[in-house]
Formats: C-alpha cells, structure tokens, sequence
C-alpha cells in the first residue's frame, strides 16, 4: 500500500500513524490525490484525510473551527454484511477495509501512546486511574485471558460468558438477571506480582462503540428504565440544571441536562456507564492484543472466542428481545436538537475515545440537521 501525506515537516505524527511497513512515501504532487491503493482497492480522499486528522495534534483546534463538520468520514465500523467490493473482477469480502482501518486504529493508538507524558504500564499511573481500570479487568486463569468490560459495549453478554466458561453459569441463555460482582474474577484483587504476570502473559481485549452512540445509550437506559439512576443522579441533574426543577423525580432529565451534567463532572469520578473508555481501560498502559467494536459484535467476538481456544458450544448470546437498539436515526436526533455549543464543549473530554479507536466526530452542523 502507499500512502501520502500532505503535513509540514514539523508535524510528523499523521504521516506516522498511515505509514504501512515496507511503504514508500508519495511524492508530493500525488498528495493533492490523496489515494491509497492496496490490491487494486482504492481508500477514498475523505478517508485519508479523516485518517490524518485522527493523528493530528491539531484535533481539537479543528472541532474549534468547525473543520470537522466539513469533511465526510468514511464508513469506519459499518455492519460486515454491508462490507464487499470488486477488485480485479471479483468480489471481495469487506474484512480487507475492516483490516485497513483496523491499522489506522493501531498505528493511532501506538502514536499517540508513544509520547513521552503517556503511561507504560499500569504501575505509571496514579492511584485513582490504576484502581479504575484493575476493577474493570477481569480474569479467565483457566483460558488465560483478560478482558477489559466497558459498561453499554455488550459487557453483560461477556460477563455471561466468563461464567460460562468458569463452570459458574450453566448456559448464556439462562434468564437470569446479571449479577456483574459474584462469580467473577477481578485483577485488581490480585497480588502485584500476579497482576504482572497475566499482563504479561494472558491475551488481553477490550470491545469499543461510538462514544456519542454510547452515551445516548446510557442515558436512555439509565434514566428512562432504572429507578436507582433517577433518584442517584436524575434527581440532582434537574435540580441542578433546571429552574424550579425541585419536584422532579428524576424520571425526566433531558439529554442535554445530562450532557451539562457529563461537562461539569470529573471524568475520573464518572459514573463507569459513561466515563471514557480511555479512563476505564487504559489503552496506553495495558497493551491490548485485539481491540473489538460494537459494530462488528458477533465477529469480532468469535474472533475472540477462537483465540482463547473457548469450546465450540459457547457462542456470543443474541440480543435480548426487549433491547432498544440506538440507531443512527435516533442519534442524528437527539444531537440535532442538542445545542451545539453544548455538543462542542463535551467533545475535549470524549476525544480519546474518538480518536484512538477511529469514530467519526458527530456531524451537528445546520445544514446537516436541517435534513
């Protein structure tokens, strides 16, 4: 493959973060092209230079000026049974760009984790974040692995599954209600010096989702179903957030009270159903062998499956029949009527999440929202 970059020389990371092994870089006249080529596949100009924003240091100087909003991003996570192209005749099943961004994604992450002020290891960092993330791995000592569980990612169907393969849970069908505590291992209840040797030795992954899409899950999850959410937290967001709002019982707290809420709050004291997944799993300090997404549920579960050599019985289980799914529809409404200003201002504290795992900033311009 061959890629271009058009940056000064004095901002190497895009280039970095597109640059294949074995690659030649463009010459600059081909730059204003801004093709990649890879067996006889062509990456479209938006989604090169989508590529190159992600790696950018110039990320949020660009939300400020409104640049995102301008460029269309490729189609990064779409379903696998939407992914298929012709090359040289053929079809061509759609893993090949999976895989292409899926190299994005992992040259991001390994620029971005290569600055010198990011974290090595879970030991570099401070004691709030590591004990964040050591209660969010969890341990199979029997398939040796460790699984990072983001809430609102699937992370109930993983845990059905980790009790499962422990001999603790009969079935992934079982209806039962998901106790996310018993019958689980965590890492941060292990001793330092077993702590090292499974991140050391044990396949490690996490799974990931459009961190927009994910916070609207929550929100309509937590505070339109959960009664303990609404007298938690719903109550104080009306109270804090909206004038003679006292009386509310927490059962009516907009999405955009929630954002305010989300932008007042310390994301190292967020609620784990919205804190970033950067805060929660530390892609910088653990190095995670396979990186999933929601999008790509049940393949890239398999995948996962396959890997830890997990018994051919045990499959990913199917959605439960009374999940709302949070379309694209139902997001492109909820940020359309979602003051802007609000929208921009939350992004700073999401945009690991963005970038690192290649998620396409929210298109909330005018003209988009007009539509």
């Amino acid at each position: 493959s061959v890629g271009c970059s058009c940056t000064p020389k004095t901002a190497p990371a895009p280039s970095e973060a597109l640059r294949n092994r074995g690659t030649r870089r463009a010459p600059a006249s081909a730059c204003s092209r801004s093709r990649l080529r890879a067996g006889g596949t062509v990456l479209l100009p938006s989604m090169l230079m989508f590529g190159v924003i992600l790696a950018s240091s110039g990320l949020l100087l660009m939300i400020e000026k409104g640049i995102l909003a301008e460029v269309k991003p490729p189609p990064l996570h779409p379903p696998a049974s939407e992914l298929s192209r012709r090359v040289g005749g053929r079809e061509v099943p759609g893993d090949f760009d999976h895989e292409v961004l899926r190299d994005i994604r992992n040259r991001t992450i390994r620029s971005v984790c290569g600055q010198r002020a990011m974290p090595r290891s879970v030991w570099e960092l401070p004691a709030g974040q590591r004990r964040t993330l050591l209660r969010h791995l969890l341990v199979s000592d029997k398939y040796r692995f460790l699984y990072c569980y983001v809430p609102k990612v699937a992370c109930s169907n993983w845990k059905r599954i980790l009790k499962v393969l422990d001999g603790a849970l009969e079935s992934v069908d079982v209806k039962l209600k998901m106790d996310h505590k018993s019958d689980l291992v965590f890492l941060g209840d292990m001793k330092p010096e077993e702590i090292n040797y499974r991140l050391k030795n044990y396949y490690k992954f996490i799974f990931v989702r459009n961190p927009a899409e994910r916070l609207l899950s929550a929100y309509r999850n937590k505070f339109g179903e959960i009664k303990e959410y609404q007298l938690k937290y719903g109550v104080e967001i009306v109270r804090r957030y909206r004038k003679n709002g006292g009386k509310s019982a927490g059962d009516d707290v907009t999405f955009s009270e929630f954002l305010r809420y989300l932008l007042d709050e310390d994301v190292e004291k967020m609620n784990e159903h919205w804190m970033p997944i950067y805060n929660l799993c530390q892609p910088c300090a653990v190095r995670y062998d396979f990186i999933g997404s929601y999008e790509r549920l049940n393949e890239d579960a398999n995948h996962v499956l396959e890997k830890v050599q997990a018994p051919s019985f045990i499959r990913f289980p199917e959605r439960q029949s009374w999940y709302k799914p949070v379309t694209a529809e139902t997001l492109h409404y909820y940020l359309c009527n979602t003051p802007q200003k609000l929208i921009k201002e939350l992004l700073p504290k999401y945009i690991l999440d963005f970038s690192l795992f290649a998620y396409p900033l929210p298109n909330i311009t005018s003209e988009f929202c007009r539509q």
